[in-house]
């Protein structure tokens, strides 16, 4: 959908961000999930988590929750903390054959210095969306043992 003062976007892979991602929603709407809803209760040593982790513990944020709490679901994780390729191989660890990861986005803005008509230095924001793939720490061997270790049971 393009905005009333911008130029139409060409079709390419921010549409089809977009749309896997409305899709995904979606499709858990029908099967009558609501993906704000965090999910699982975790049964893991980061805890009772509101948020996807990030591998340094951080939160995810924005639509990647809800993406990530799909997946979770689906594929019945119940380690809240996600992790790229690379990152995994740089702890020592390593995706299993045939796992396959769950796409997450990174969006932000860039400022580029450009010259004007006039000569006079312009300064513009321009966006910029990214797609990448994480994988669940339950995905993954060889990893430091915090990433695996279940939570210890709580006592009443």
């Amino acid at each position: 959908m393009s905005r009333p003062h911008a130029p139409a976007r060409p079709q390419g892979a921010r549409q089809n961000l977009y749309t896997r991602v409305t899709e995904t929603i979606v499709a858990d709407l029908h099967r009558g999930v609501r993906p704000w809803t965090q999910p699982w209760s975790s049964r893991h040593l980061a805890g009772a988590v509101s948020r996807p982790l990030r591998s340094t513990g951080q939160p995810y944020s924005g639509i990647n929750v809800l993406l990530l709490w799909t997946q979770a679901v689906s594929r019945g994780y119940a380690a809240p903390i996600w992790i790229t390729f690379r990152q995994a191989r740089a702890l020592g660890g390593a995706v299993r054959k045939g796992e396959t990861g769950a796409t997450v986005v990174y969006a932000n803005r860039i400022a580029r210095t450009d010259t004007g008509d006039d000569g006079a230095d312009v300064e513009r924001s321009i966006a910029f969306l990214k797609a990448y793939t994480v994988f669940n720490v339950e995905q993954v061997d060889g990893l430091p043992a915090h990433f695996h270790a279940p939570a210890a049971p709580r006592l009443d």
